[in-house]
């Protein structure tokens, strides 16, 4: 066999684009992958779960900025993934998702081959950006060289390749290329002017922004400093402006106060953000002028039009936006504390004690580490809301595909990307057992990451939905297991408490283990 074959081709196209993590599981029909990893240096991380390799990948590529990489066998394998794929679109996360395929000339022929589907790259290219099928090895590293071109200078969106069998084997002369890079540009000079007077002249600014401005703090803080404007984020947008700062009113855009100073605001700026539904809770974002800078162009009116468009790169156009506008003021701070008060008391009014239990984690966790929540109330009421985060790309959740079971694998993705930082999980018990295999992943890992279990006994946000509506409760109220005996026959640590003034000392002492540990927090 000649090795130099179109599994060379698409692991030297990863190397020469800088990938150093794949996530993945080796099948029979991907080892020719497999086979060219160790050459080029590429760690390879194998979750015990494709689900859980896809939201690992997805996670490292939202704390390090980075594309992440996931590899699949054909058939059961590519269709494990798939959630995580759908997940990465929906939260504009860069992910190369690359799958064997049926032999070039078998596809759709229902012959009952191992792992046959009728057309798998035709259901991926349904939920990413694109998927593509390949003919060749020269066509297969070129399709990694397209999917690195198009993570940069757009809107980052999951893609798939997919390879056929016999042309992994195949030979392939080529070299890899590199794909070339995009600038960042600021949006129409002309336009940004125009916008740049509005913000000027007006008395009560407010910023929003969203996931599209995460590698813009420096320029979205400065344009706030100079302004006088209070800031409020979406959750991915969480420490786009850091969480302590006078100007900053937090990851708040579901919360009615918000909405509300956004309606009273006489210039709202908008940056990188959708403003959907899973962002504003049947809410509505209004403004009397609103200005939106977003790099993608469907999203400078959606959901909330703007009466200035500026389609740009986040960082430049903001940048482009403060030049110009002087030194700030230093005012704006007191009407940002009142807005940051009225918003904490909204969303103290739904969290219970999940305030007080983000609150223990958050003394634990350094200033610099990752917290990664799930679709538990833990999160979406605790965490977003009161655990403050000082920087962007620090905070892991899936706020718009609103996925069961993220939390632990992003956790594994989140410790790859930022390798020596702390990382910690705080999720409910519901989301846990979406994905509780991957505790095995961390341990094998020998990763000193804390697991705080939030155990309500199943799914109690849609218990109180049921009970809303007036249904008698079904479904919801769940047998769980001892978290942290389970813990110990995975190989890790456990710990059970029932008062959150344990939590500190426990998630601190989790740091310093030889292995992660479950902190089994008991609400019942």
């Amino acid at each position: 066999m000649n090795h130099r074959n179109g599994g060379a081709a698409v692991v030297d196209t990863l190397a020469v684009h800088g990938v150093d993590t794949v996530f993945g599981i080796p099948g029979t029909h991907n080892l020719e992958i497999y086979r060219h990893l160790q050459a080029q240096h590429l760690r390879v991380v194998t979750p015990r779960h494709e689900q859980g390799a896809g939201y690992a990948a997805e996670a490292y590529a939202r704390v390090s900025g980075r594309p992440g990489v996931v590899v699949t066998t054909s058939g059961p394998g590519l269709t494990n993934v798939m959630t995580a794929a759908a997940t990465a679109y929906a939260e504009s996360q860069p992910l190369l998702v690359l799958s064997p395929g049926m032999p070039t000339g078998t596809e759709g022929r229902d012959l009952g081959q191992l792992h046959e589907a009728k057309n798998t790259s035709a259901a991926m290219g349904e939920l990413v950006a694109w998927s593509r099928r390949v003919r060749s090895a020269e066509e297969a590293a070129d399709a990694v060289t397209a999917a690195f071109a198009g993570f940069t200078g757009r809107r980052p969106r999951p893609v798939h390749v997919e390879i056929p069998v016999d042309v992994f084997t195949q030979s392939w002369s080529g070299q890899a290329r590199v794909a070339p890079s995009v600038r960042a540009v600021a949006a129409d000079q002309g336009a940004v002017l125009r916008a740049a007077e509005v913000l000027a002249a007006a008395q009560r600014p407010l910023i929003i922004a969203g996931g599209g401005g995460v590698d813009a703090q420096a320029e979205i803080t400065a344009l706030a400093e100079a302004l006088g404007a209070p800031v409020a984020t979406t959750v991915n947008g969480k420490g786009v402006v850091a969480e302590s700062h006078p100007l900053s009113v937090g990851a708040s855009v579901r919360l009615r106060a918000l909405q509300k100073a956004a309606a009273d605001s006489d210039a709202l700026l908008v940056v990188g953000s959708e403003l959907g539904d899973s962002d504003l809770w049947e809410g509505e974002i209004r403004g009397r002028t609103v200005i939106r800078c977003d790099i993608d162009s469907a999203q400078l009116d959606k959901n909330c039009p703007a009466d200035h468009a500026l389609l740009g790169d986040a960082a430049a156009t903001v940048a482009a936006l403060a030049a110009g506008m002087g030194p700030g003021s230093g005012g704006g701070a007191e009407r940002a504390a009142a807005l940051r008060a009225a918003c904490r008391d909204e969303a103290a009014g739904d969290a219970g004690p999940n305030a007080e239990i983000n609150a223990a984690v958050r003394a634990a966790l350094p200033p610099e580490g990752v917290l990664t929540g799930d679709s538990s109330q833990v999160t979406y009421f605790g965490s977003v809301h009161f655990f403050d985060m000082a920087r962007p790309r620090r905070f892991c959740y899936s706020p718009g595909f609103a996925t069961l079971g993220y939390g632990l694998p992003a956790a594994v993705g989140a410790a790859a990307a930022r390798p020596g930082q702390p990382v910690a999980v705080l999720l409910g018990d519901g989301a846990l057992m979406f994905s509780v295999q991957e505790l095995m992943t961390l341990t094998e890992l020998r990763l000193p990451v804390p697991i705080v279990v939030v155990d309500n006994g199943g799914y109690r946000e849609i218990r109180d939905q049921e009970t809303a509506r007036g249904i008698a409760p079904i479904g919801v109220d769940l047998q769980t297991p001892d978290f942290a005996a389970l813990a110990v026959a995975m190989g890790a640590h456990g710990a059970r408490t029932t008062s959150s003034a344990d939590l500190t000392d426990l998630v601190s002492r989790a740091f310093d283990a030889d292995r992660p540990t479950v902190i089994h927090f008991d609400l019942r």
